[in-house]
């Protein structure tokens, strides 16, 4: 790199248009909401890079933004008075790279507010790179925050913003390279130039997958050791249709506030009592709530039910997991203490069915992650939800789909999926990754992001994942092609008479407040919370809460390293508001 590149400064203005909603949303749905309410922002902001020698060689690729915000919203003109910019640093994804934009303002009425907006530059479709380089994804802050933690800020705004073609073409008329003498600066436009296509082939050329990573086991399968201070008791519980279950109960003395925690389909309560990082459990102990249940249903990792050609549903689990897991809970408790339910994932939609569909009485309280009575997927989700049941069963002949496929000794046709994960999903070297992005959801990764999971983390998905059976994925179709509503996957049999055909039906009846969560990126179950807590508060209005988190997905919610921090106290806060302790 020449030295003298150090004098040479770049300078070019970009100027994005697009639409933002002042509800706690998804960008696309902040979009979308807003324009149809006519809620328009728009950036026009200069970039300034006074030290091109320096800013090649630092892998933040930093310069400086001025200009202003004009949103409406906002009250109209908000001049920058600070502003990063950022061009395709590294991330936590070894195939992305982000163009970020964060600025300081200030709105005339003279609130403070934080701009944030990335550029995601990941291959995951044909014909993506214009997509990519050109669309901005927004959110805005209330006040002066720090941008590495979103998750604990008071979000204002929500949207997408992008480049139009005439808009590019002015980025490159008036893009300016210039010396310390003030003139043109051939060399250091072919630097940068050369820069950014070189940024642009490491995410669009072609490129072999990673070597697997060979991880090291640092924590025993389904260890206890992430709670400390707590009499820890395991209880056997059998289900109405005969499948043996178990609670694990936390305790430090008896309290009037019981907390019932509900992992996903395919992990297990490992999730919630993981060492290497704050968990939930040890949280609720800490924050006074000495009485902390988890449940392994039917869909844990822990039994060997989703390793075999079954037909269960989610009815099983509404019908027969739920409601004997809360007897077998109250036997213990007694019937006059409070029971609050944080669940995740399937375990969510499944304890909302329970609850819904009046199989389950007495709670309290309830948190939902992800998913609840109105299920929604990303696109590429749905054809692998209407085509993969089918294939597995009638034309590959598997009767599970394992994340640790991959690692397994010898050949077969699982493993060979797993290869083709491999191929697919270039984002990290770890094969139950790749896997569980292929078993759920749409994105790479699906599950999480990566920023957000410690490596230790990262590196046992093969110990906290196993198998699921496809018959589930049948049960999710028809909920999603059901106007997106959680229905009886068979409703003319009699097994399943005590529950509704739609689990909407009862609405307006159920009392137990619900907390909505989510992640703002969720590529699992996309905006499927948001929806549900739309809809029923049209049935109720005011009844429930919902609460979306910038920069989380769908699994790092709960296993996430900075969840104690930037989740938790959330959780904490609403238990509160229904606690007497």
């Amino acid at each position: 790199m020449p030295n003298d590149l150090h004098s040479v400064n770049i300078e070019f203005a970009e100027a994005m248009k697009g639409y933002v909603s002042a509800e706690a949303t998804t960008f696309a749905d902040g979009y979308k909401e807003g324009e149809q309410a006519g809620h328009a922002l728009a950036l026009h902001v200069t970039v300034r890079i006074t030290d091109l020698h320096a800013f090649l060689d630092t892998p933040e690729h930093a310069g400086t933004l001025s200009g202003h915000v004009d949103c409406p919203l906002l009250g109209g003109i908000c001049p920058v008075s600070a502003g990063i910019f950022r061009l395709m640093p590294n991330t936590a994804d070894r195939d992305r790279k982000v163009m970020y934009y964060q600025v300081y303002c200030t709105t005339p009425q003279g609130e403070r507010f934080t701009f944030v907006g990335e550029k995601q530059v990941q291959h995951t479709a044909p014909l993506d790179l214009w997509h990519d380089t050109t669309t901005l994804f927004v959110n805005v802050f209330h006040g002066h925050i720090d941008p590495a933690q979103p998750a604990q800020a008071t979000q204002w705004l929500s949207g997408i913003i992008s480049l139009g073609l005439m808009d590019f073409m002015q980025v490159l008329r008036g893009m300016r390279a210039t010396d310390g003498k003030g003139k043109t600066s051939v060399a250091g436009l072919m630097a940068f130039g050369e820069f950014f296509a070189g940024k642009l082939w490491d995410v669009y050329g072609p490129h072999l997958p990673p070597k697997p990573n060979q991880p090291q086991r640092r924590y025993a399968k389904c260890t206890t050791e992430g709670v400390q201070g707590a009499d820890i008791t395991v209880h056997p519980f059998t289900t109405a249709d005969g499948l043996g279950l178990d609670l694990t109960r936390f305790s430090r003395g008896a309290s009037d506030d019981v907390v019932l925690i509900v992992h996903g389909l395919t992990s297990s309560s490992d999730m919630f009592i993981m060492p290497e990082h704050q968990n939930l459990v040890q949280t609720l102990l800490d924050q006074g709530y000495a009485d902390v249940w988890t449940l392994d249903y039917r869909g844990s990792c822990r039994y060997p039910y989703n390793l075999v050609r079954s037909r269960y549903n989610f009815d099983d689990i509404a019908l027969f997991d739920h409601p004997a897991a809360l007897a077998e809970l109250r036997r213990h408790i007694g019937p006059h203490r409070r029971v609050h339910v944080v669940a995740h994932c399937v375990g969510a939609l499944t304890m909302a069915m329970s609850l819904f569909g009046k199989t389950v009485q007495g709670v309290t309280s309830v948190i939902l992650n992800s998913v609840a009575l109105t299920p929604y997927v990303p696109g590429w989700s749905t054809l692998k939800l209407a085509l993969g049941p089918w294939a597995s069963d009638y034309l590959l002949g598997i009767e599970y789909y394992n994340p640790s496929w991959r690692r397994q000794p010898g050949w077969s046709v699982g493993k060979l999926l797993a290869m083709g994960a491999d191929l697919m999903h270039q984002e990290c070297d770890s094969p139950e990754c790749h896997m569980l992005s292929f078993m759920w959801g749409a994105g790479k990764p699906a599950l999480f992001n990566h920023a957000n999971m410690m490596k230790v983390t990262h590196d046992r998905l093969g110990d906290l994942f196993g198998g699921v059976d496809v018959h589930y994925y049948r049960h999710v179709h028809k909920m999603v092609t059901s106007d997106h509503t959680a229905v009886k996957y068979e409703r003319g049999d009699p097994r399943y008479a005590a529950l509704p055909d739609n689990y909407m039906k009862h609405a307006a009846e159920i009392k137990t407040p619900i907390f909505f969560i989510q992640g703002q990126d969720n590529r699992v179950f996309a905006d499927s919370n948001i929806r549900c807590h739309e809809r029923l508060d049209k049935i109720v209005p005011g009844r429930h809460k919902l609460h979306v988190f910038p920069g989380y997905g769908h699994q790092d919610i709960f296993m996430g390293k900075d969840v104690a921090k930037d989740i938790f106290p959330h959780l904490i806060s609403f238990l509160r508001e229904h606690s007497h302790a």
